[in-house]
């Protein structure tokens, strides 16, 4: 399993552990973007299976400014200019929020120990705000097709005060 790493002055990096015992997991991605991944391992990390996954350009361990350089360039290029790198965070855990994984699911994922840690990635969506929707009338239906819902007190009244 991979530590971090961990740029001090000077440039110099140094190997690390992540920052809590819940950043030490495996997390499993979805098969479809194995392809990719796959060429991205063959072309530009290091060889090995413990070879780092993302390096400098000429091979050594990625330096932030290197990366700062590579990532300014790449965002303007797709036309993400205020894109930060962090918010691809906080798009996966939405995502995956979206999906109906529990905040304990997420928390895993992450790496985080806290739920406030991991609410702080999570956004409402509109579209899963409808899903909800849906799947609470879904449920409704279901309860008042096999007669479990009792009309309501306003539908009683009415009823009252039709015979008087």
């Amino acid at each position: 399993m991979a530590g971090a790493l961990v740029e001090i002055g000077g440039g110099k990096v140094l190997d690390d552990s992540p920052k809590s015992r819940a950043g030490r997991r495996v997390v499993s991605i979805p098969s479809e973007i194995i392809p990719e991944l796959r060429v991205h391992l063959d072309v530009f990390a290091e060889p090995g299976e413990h070879g780092r996954v993302f390096t400098g350009p000429n091979g050594g361990p990625l330096k932030h400014s290197g990366f700062r350089r590579t990532w300014n360039r790449t965002r303007k290029a797709v036309g993400l200019p205020g894109l930060h790198f962090h918010d691809l965070r906080h798009i996966g855990n939405t995502l995956a929020a979206s999906t109906g994984a529990s905040l304990k699911e997420l928390m895993s994922r992450m790496g985080h120990s806290s739920t406030r840690a991991a609410l702080i990635y999570q956004y409402a969506s509109q579209d899963r705000d409808k899903a909800i929707a849906r799947a609470l009338g879904q449920a409704f239906r279901k309860a008042r097709d096999n007669g479990h819902v009792k009309p309501s007190g306003t539908q009683r009244a009415r009823k009252i005060i039709k015979f008087r």
